[in-house]
């Protein structure tokens, strides 16, 4: 019986690297699966070269990574069922609607960041709470305050109430963790305008406007995607909403922040400030921000753990067994026609 031809999968994985991605037998796996082009032993495994992939594409099915795919590529590659981004996000390099008109599925590995992401906001928003990293420099620099004299300015996050700006696969992982903060007579509030009511109190939360939100909330998480709509839209006014001395936690992408106004609100000690996300990475080096005495800074390392990335093969390996089988993908996330052209993030800069 003559063997059966494996699909061809484009292989264009840069930034990351294919061995924090897939685990060996994961890596197996997928060759069992597909024929990788380039393939493990060639000097281009890691970043094909532009002649290389213009090459690949007409005979491939498949395409794992970030690669540019104007239309003039999507129309050289006949065979094409699935663009896989490992870098996370729906990044405004392909042409979306000619890949929705050819049933081409573009797919992100980004749930894989939701649960890691969620837990350093939760420690982030207890940072600021209980000022843990001015009480470990001060006590590093045996100026320590004990007890109470050393908690003056602590609240707790139990007392606050909690208000989550955006609600996708992050914002629904944030507030799993953050339940346990919120009495069962104060719920989370959670604003987001591209979801229905009923989907917001099914999870458990309650939905109310953006005013509302930052006016009645002590401790907000902002875990909104940047679109074409929402850049900038927490803006000063906006902020100014916030009650005096709240816990506000960045998360997603400084661009839905006006960040100017971010940093004078952390200087004059209006809000405490936790951000792992910035404007440009790396970040300006001489930037007020980090003078901030209650600030809390992260160099957009979140979602930056080992076995979150190792979970990107797994679920690269479970959608083209779905794929190769006729079946819809269902492990990563499927980009939307009617919003994919809307996304706004830019590739990261490094794994």
């Amino acid at each position: 019986m003559k063997p059966t031809t494996l699909p061809i999968a484009l292989l264009d994985p840069s930034p990351r690297r294919m061995e924090l991605i897939f685990r060996p037998d994961r890596f197996e796996e997928l060759q069992s699966l597909v024929q990788l082009k380039p393939g493990p032993g060639d000097p281009q495994f890691q970043k094909p070269t532009p002649v290389e992939i213009d090459a690949i594409l007409p005979e491939a099915t498949y395409v794992i990574g970030q690669t540019d795919m104007p239309q003039s590529r999507l129309k050289s590659a006949p065979h094409l069922k699935a663009i896989i981004n490992v870098e996370g996000n729906f990044l405004p390099n392909i042409d979306y609607d000619y890949c929705f008109a050819r049933n081409i599925h573009v797919l992100a590995t980004s749930p894989v960041f939701a649960h890691p992401v969620a837990e350093i906001g939760l420690g982030l928003a207890l940072s600021l709470a209980r000022q843990i990293p001015q009480a470990d420099q001060a006590f590093r620099q045996g100026q320590e305050w004990y007890g109470l004299t050393g908690s003056h300015s602590a609240v707790l996050l139990r007392d606050l109430p909690i208000g989550i700006v955006g609600f996708g696969d992050l914002g629904r992982a944030l507030l799993e963790l953050l339940k346990p903060f919120a009495p069962s007579h104060r719920p989370v509030a959670v604003y987001d305008p591209w979801l229905p009511d009923r989907i917001i109190r099914d999870a458990g939360a309650v939905p109310v406007g953006l005013d509302k939100l930052l006016s009645s909330c002590r401790a907000i998480f902002v875990v909104a995607a940047v679109t074409d709509a929402n850049a900038g839209f927490l803006g000063a006014k906006e902020l100014d909403r916030i009650p005096r001395d709240s816990l506000f936690v960045l998360l997603s992408r400084a661009g839905v922040v006006d960040f100017d106004a971010l940093t004078k609100k952390a200087l004059d000690g209006s809000l405490r400030v936790a951000t792992d996300v910035w404007p440009e990475e790396p970040f300006d080096k001489a930037h007020p921000i980090r003078t901030a005495e209650t600030a809390v800074l992260s160099a957009h390392r979140a979602g930056a753990v080992p076995s979150c990335l190792l979970e990107m093969g797994d679920r690269i390996v479970e959608d083209i067994r779905l794929i190769n089988a006729g079946l819809p993908p269902i492990s990563c996330k499927r980009g939307q026609a009617e919003t994919v052209g809307r996304m706004r993030s830019r590739p990261v800069k490094k794994t």
